[in-house]
């Protein structure tokens, strides 16, 4: 057990600053082939223009995330994630990310009610896909399938295996978080492309990127509580994630 703490020790101090994105730092190690995530405590809205501290928050979705790949990976769905390695750090494989966004919806609610003059709470006939390029400058558009092809960010096959392991993972977690009395409103996924070119789910899942409703109040609990200012951020992530472990324990 020293011996291995010795090693990660001195395989984290050679670690280099890639990246400081809304919610998380990406570190180089000394392997090539493997980040370190550090999820940080601060929430932002509107692509970043509004930003506050929440003490304890990247230690909740940290967590979440980790929980929810765990099961995913459990499962068949191949992520980026190799391991926790503290209350806000992750290990994952280096991925070539695509830039692009593929949100789900199961629910009619945020911008697709607005943007359609819907109200919200609508269930979906069927869930809608909706592929967005991910630019802050550009407030992440729409993008189709024939632009992703044409502008050469990812071929035809590569986003119906994206989307396949999109659709997997919406089936695998609507009944997850419905026993953790939890409706599964909308999520958003990202992908990246590993060294030996697989294709794998990446980034991160929480409520950072995903949008759920108590079942019984129909009480937001995810970061629309900060959107909003409807309930306390780390609260409110703290309760997904007890809700989540009981229900997975409970699977095991």
């Amino acid at each position: 057990m020293i011996i291995v703490r010795v090693f990660e020790r001195k395989f984290l101090e050679m670690d280099k600053l890639l990246y400081t994105g809304k919610a998380k730092e990406m570190w180089q190690t000394a392997d090539p082939d493997v980040l370190r995530v550090v999820y940080l405590d601060q929430a932002t809205a509107l692509n970043g223009k509004r930003k506050e501290h929440f003490a304890g928050k990247g230690k909740a979705a940290n967590a979440i995330s980790s929980l929810v790949f765990r099961y995913l990976m459990d499962h068949g769905v191949a992520t980026h994630f190799i391991k926790k390695l503290s209350a806000n750090e992750d290990l994952v494989k280096k991925c070539q990310m695509f830039p692009l966004e593929f949100v789900t919806r199961n629910v009619v609610a945020g911008h697709f009610a607005t943007r359609y003059g819907l109200k919200e709470g609508a269930v979906l006939a069927n869930p809608v896909e909706e592929t967005f390029f991910k630019s802050d400058d550009l407030d992440d558009p729409f993008i189709n399938e024939s632009a992703t092809v044409a502008l050469k960010i990812a071929s035809h096959q590569d986003l119906m295996q994206m989307w396949n392991i999109c659709r997997k993972v919406n089936d695998l977690l609507r009944p997850l978080f419905a026993k953790a009395g939890m409706q599964l409103v909308d999520f958003k996924l990202e992908f990246g492309r590993l060294s030996n070119g697989e294709i794998v789910l990446a980034d991160e899942f929480s409520p950072d990127n995903c949008r759920l409703w108590d079942t019984a109040t129909n009480h937001h609990m995810d970061k629309d509580v900060y959107r909003r200012k409807i309930a306390d951020l780390t609260q409110t992530y703290d309760e997904v994630l007890a809700r989540l472990q009981a229900v997975i324990k409970e699977g095991n």
